[in-house]
C-alpha cells in the first residue's frame, strides 16, 4: 500500500495518508477536513502493509494548482494582522494568555489561534469578538511550551535548527533517566532546550544505550582483570570499554568488555 505523509503547516502535525496517485516528495497537496478545505506538503513517502498503519481521517482533495499557492500566501499574510488584531484584544481585556500564531484553512471557512497560558482561560468572550471581526469560524487551541517552540522556530544548543521545528512530527516521552543512561550531566541548563524541558535528543540513542548497558557489568561493581582485581569507576557503553581502579593503585586503567570477568556474586 502506497502512503504518503503530508503537514499541514509549518510545524504542523504530520498526517498519514493513501497515496494511490504516487505523488512525490514536496508535491503541495489539497486535503479536506470537517468540511474545509487544508493545503499540505507531501514530506515523505512509503509501501507500508495495509494493516500495519493508521490512516488519518483528512481526505485527499487534488493536487494544488497555482490559484491554491497564490491563496495560501494570501492567507498566511491576512493571518498574520489577524493575530495582531487578537494580541491587542488580549492586551485590552488583560487576558492571561499569550497569543502565538494564527493560520486559516484554505477556504478562509476557519481562523484558528494558538495561545499559550498557565491556566485554563475563558475565551468565549474573544472568540465572540473575533468572529464579529473577521465573518468566519473561529477556533482557539491552548498548546504548550513544546508546541511554542516548534510554532516559533529557533536554534538548539547543538546550533541547529530546532528538531521539533525542522523534521519531527509529534512530541515523544523525553525522561531524565535517557540523560543517566547516558552519562550525561544532569545540570538542567545542559540538557534542556529552549523550550524549558528536556531535550528530545535523548531520546534519539535511548534504545542503543538501554542495550548496551545490560551486555556491561553494574557501575561500581567488582571486576577481574590481567592485572588483578578492581572496582569499575567508569564505563563507555557505546564502545564496551570499562575504566577500573586496581586495587592499590591510583590512577585507573581502560579495559575492553571481553578484556575483565566478574565475580559470580556481583553479577
Amino acid at each position: 500500500m502506497q502512503v504518503m505523509y503530508v503537514r499541514l503547516h509549518k510545524s504542523g502535525k504530520i498526517h498519514l495518508l493513501a497515496n494511490p496517485d504516487a505523488f512525490d516528495l514536496d508535491d503541495v497537496v489539497v486535503l479536506t477536513a470537517n468540511n474545509c478545505e487544508e493545503i499540505g506538503i507531501v514530506i515523505q513517502t512509503a509501501d507500508v502493509a495495509q494493516d500495519a498503519v493508521a490512516l488519518s481521517r483528512l481526505q485527499f482533495s487534488r493536487l494544488a494548482n497555482e490559484k491554491d499557492l497564490a491563496h495560501r500566501h494570501a492567507n498566511q499574510v491576512a493571518a498574520d494582522e489577524a493575530l495582531n488584531t487578537a494580541k491587542e484584544l488580549v492586551n485590552k481585556a488583560e487576558m492571561p494568555m499569550k497569543m502565538i500564531a494564527s493560520r486559516y484553512t484554505l477556504d478562509r471557512r476557519k481562523l484558528l489561534f494558538y495561545f499559550t497560558a498557565d491556566n485554563r482561560v475563558d475565551f468565549r468572550v474573544l472568540v465572540r469578538e473575533l468572529a464579529a471581526i473577521f465573518k468566519t469560524r473561529i477556533e482557539l487551541r491552548q498548546i504548550g511550551v513544546r508546541d511554542e517552540a516548534k510554532i516559533l522556530g529557533g536554534i538548539g544548543p547543538c546550533g541547529r535548527q530546532l528538531c521539533c521545528t525542522s523534521f519531527l512530527g509529534d512530541f515523544g516521552p523525553v525522561s531524565i533517566k535517557m540523560a543517566k543512561n547516558q552519562k550525561l550531566s544532569l545540570n538542567p541548563a545542559k540538557i534542556s532546550g529552549i523550550c524549558g524541558r528536556l531535550m528530545c535528543c535523548l531520546s534519539y540513542e535511548d534504545q542503543q544505550y538501554e542495550v548496551a548497558k545490560k551486555a556491561m557489568p553494574d557501575y561500581g561493581g567488582r571486576v577481574i582483570t590481567e592485572d588483578g582485581g578492581g572496582r569499575i569507576v567508569g564505563m563507555n557503553l557505546l564502545e564496551h570499554v570499562l575504566q577500573v581502579k586496581l586495587d592499590g593503585h591510583e590512577v585507573p586503567i581502560n579495559y575492553d568488555l571481553d578484556e575483565i570477568k566478574v565475580p559470580h556474586k556481583e553479577r
